[in-house]
């Protein structure tokens, strides 16, 4: 008996040990789930994962139809629900755009690099499409260029070209990049943006003459870039100014030198010419009078150029200069001389031998000097001179005292010395005033001194 009870005991442990487990495959009442329930348990596993509030252990675990029901997780308020395969499997459709103040910079889509985009600051050429640094590595070698694809690569409005090759130009920088500014073949100005290494090197070469050789890559209707394997840079030279080709000047009409050689005719007119006077010097500068000599009416030019040197020993003579003649004032101009020749005068000197001559020396300076003249003789004054002055008087005062000739002396020491030769015809007290004047400008007086002629007739005897 106390064996069979506990053979007995054995059975039962054994019979409860092999009995069914609840799986989480089983459905109601023990019994395995159909095939159909386990695949949308499979299917609704992942979507179970990711939403919010779905704990592991409910994911994991099976039992009845109430227990799947609560493991079921919510769809969150964003994205809509999964579709099972009993709606036929279709991919959930995108969700509606967010409004302006919803979009942040991670939804804006990344704009592509513009690269012919119009620019206000007139900037015609190629913009860098990465912000600094650029500096990189430089790419693989590619096939020279021959000379066709060079002649299209520095053609305005070219695109697609690429190869290796060489470009000169001058070196400018754009936004912190450097450009290699090209004339082209029509004389039109294109930019290419330098690349590789020795970007940030490049643009210490501000305004040089730079060649580069590289990979040219025409990206641009204005230029491209290049990826630079080799440069040189040679200083800016310095800019030379042409001097504007002169016109070439005409000869003067007879009538135009006319009015060269009167005073107050002729301002401003330029032209070759041919003038005749007295070579006269005051300082360093030569001075041609050619009429009214001694009067506030002188016309008087100035000597310029290389044929004016050698003119010191012909002082006071009478010569004939050929050059180009500008009539800058009233009382005269400048002529470059280009020829100077001797000529005798038209008349001679006056004969002081057979005729009485008083002269009056003076500096110029003090009190008024009064002298007595007899009719039809000789009257010198004699006045010291200043640099870039000389002394004259009044037209009316030469012709009423008969002015006949007026010399400039220059000595060895010392000041020069300017003498007036009259013969007074008109008995009676005469006033003749000396003005030092400016040469060209005889409005400008620097001082005056008056002689005071007293002119006696002729004592008739009987």
């Amino acid at each position: 008996m106390g064996k069979e009870s506990t053979l007995a005991k054995n059975a039962k442990g054994s019979a409860k040990s092999k009995k069914p487990a609840k799986s989480a495959k089983a459905g109601p009442g023990g019994k395995p789930a159909p095939k159909a329930a386990r695949v949308a348990e499979k299917a609704s596993k992942p979507a179970a994962s990711k939403g919010k509030g779905i704990s592991e252990k409910a994911g994991r675990s099976g039992g009845d139809d109430k227990a799947q029901s609560k493991a079921k997780p919510a769809p969150p308020p964003s994205a809509p629900p999964a579709k099972s395969k009993a709606d036929g499997g279709k991919a959930p459709q995108a969700s509606a755009p967010r409004s302006g103040k919803d979009v942040t910079k991670a939804d804006r889509p990344l704009p592509a690099p513009n690269l012919s985009a119009p620019r206000k600051d007139g900037w015609m050429g190629p913009l860098p499409d990465k912000p600094l640094p650029r500096a990189t590595k430089l790419p693989v070698e590619a096939e020279a260029m021959n000379k066709r694809e060079m002649e299209q690569a520095l053609t305005v409005g070219t695109r697609g070209l690429s190869g290796e090759g060489s470009l000169k130009g001058r070196l400018i920088v754009y936004q912190g990049f450097p450009y290699l500014e090209v004339i082209g073949r029509d004389k039109r100005e294109l930019w290419f943006l330098l690349q590789g290494p020795d970007q940030e090197v490049l643009p210490a070469y501000l305004e040089h003459r730079v060649s580069v050789s590289g990979l040219i890559r025409r990206t641009h209707n204005y230029g491209g870039t290049v990826d630079v394997r080799r440069y040189s840079a040679k200083k800016p030279e310095a800019l030379v100014v042409e001097a504007a080709p002169e016109t070439k000047q005409r000869f003067l009409m007879p009538g135009e030198v006319e009015m060269m050689a009167a005073t107050g005719m002729g301002v401003g007119v330029k032209g070759v010419a041919s003038l005749r006077g007295t070579l006269e010097m005051s300082g360093d500068e030569f001075f041609l009078v050619l009429s009214n000599a001694g009067t506030r009416h002188q016309v008087t030019f100035t000597l310029e150029g290389k044929g004016a040197k050698g003119l010191k020993k012909n002082l006071g003579e009478i010569m004939v200069v050929t050059g180009i003649v500008e009539k800058q004032s009233a009382w005269g101009g400048r002529i470059e001389v280009e020829n100077a020749e001797l000529r005798a005068p038209d008349f001679p000197p006056v004969a002081r031998d057979s005729i009485q001559v008083v002269s009056v020396e003076a500096s110029g300076t003090g009190a008024q000097k009064e002298i007595d003249v007899k009719v039809n003789n000789g009257l010198t004054v004699t006045l010291t001179e200043k640099q870039g002055f000389v002394w004259s008087i009044e037209p009316q005062t030469a012709k009423r005292v008969s002015l006949r000739e007026v010399h400039a002396k220059y000595p060895a020491s010392g000041a020069t010395t300017r003498e007036f030769f009259f013969t007074p015809r008109n008995p009676g007290v005469q006033e003749i005033e000396f003005f030092l004047a400016k040469a060209l400008n005889p409005m400008q007086v620097a001082r005056s001194f008056k002689v005071i002629a007293n002119v006696k007739a002729p004592e008739h005897q009987p």
